[in-house]
């Protein structure tokens, strides 16, 4: 079954398209068919920190009639499908956010896993997301306002009839995450799903507009979003790099016994 995931956050500047990028990407390279689609269309991010800020066609040129959805698709890291919005005002004032719907049940025809990069905030374009994912994932930073607004966004959700999946921490530090873990869950009454730490690697990935899962797949955030989209789809997260280390390990171990044998 195809599974339909808005990613949203309260305010902006959480992290939340940056998460959409990773954990897209993530899925892809775990074997699923998945698709972004920037519905942020005011304020379009994915295509920027995904070097694909002057494609000719974007969501803006669907939702205004314009074009079809399959010329508004372009393929990102690892094979994941991504569908920009556009960054010109005049695009937005053009585009209407009812077509959203109609775009997608075209798309989840043709994937497994489908993220919505969701506007920030409480906006009659922000609602529409809301209300056609099958769940919505909540991106907060270890701050009281930041929790405050996610709340916000939580009952606006349900208020829609949408259902919320879970909370993902960003910005995490070893001082602030076992207990913004716990006050996160109380608050917002909702399970924490994931937990990624504060990494300057993040914005050095950003910086060369590729995801950090990509730039730098051992850094602890990309470990981190590796396990996020493990759990989502349902697998065993395994860890590359420590794979590696205890293969190499074995090895030097192998090679200490074969020589030593020979002495």
């Amino acid at each position: 079954m195809v599974k339909v995931y808005t990613i949203a956050s309260g305010k902006g500047g959480t992290g939340k398209t940056t998460t959409s990028a990773n954990l897209g990407t993530c899925l892809a390279e775990l074997g699923k068919e998945t698709y972004i689609m920037d519905a942020d269309m005011g304020m379009a991010n994915l295509g920027i920190i995904l070097g694909m800020e002057d494609v000719p066609i974007t969501l803006h040129e669907v939702l205004s009639g314009k074009a079809k959805v399959t010329e508004a698709v372009y393929e990102g890291p690892c094979g994941v499908k991504v569908v920009p919005s556009g960054i010109s005002l005049k695009g937005f004032q053009n585009a209407d956010p009812d077509r959203l719907r109609d775009v997608m049940r075209e798309l989840i025809g043709k994937c497994e896993y489908l993220l919505i990069d969701a506007p920030a905030g409480i906006s009659r374009d922000g609602v529409i997301p809301l209300a056609i994912a099958d769940e919505v994932i909540l991106i907060v930073n270890p701050e009281l306002s930041s929790m405050v607004d996610a709340l916000k966004t939580k009952i606006l959700t349900e208020l829609v009839g949408g259902k919320v999946k879970g909370a993902i921490l960003t910005r995490a530090t070893m001082e602030n995450t076992e207990v913004s873990k716990q006050k996160m869950e109380e608050v917002l009454g909702v399970k924490v799903i994931g937990i990624v730490p504060e990494d300057p690697n993040t914005r050095r990935a950003a910086a060369h507009k590729t995801p950090i899962v990509i730039k730098y797949p051992e850094s602890d955030a990309a470990r981190a979003y590796r396990r996020i989209a493990a759990n989502l789809a349902g697998t065993t997260y395994k860890d590359e790099t420590e794979f590696v280390r205890s293969k190499e390990t074995f090895i030097d171990r192998l090679a200490r016994s074969i020589f030593k044998g020979k002495k």
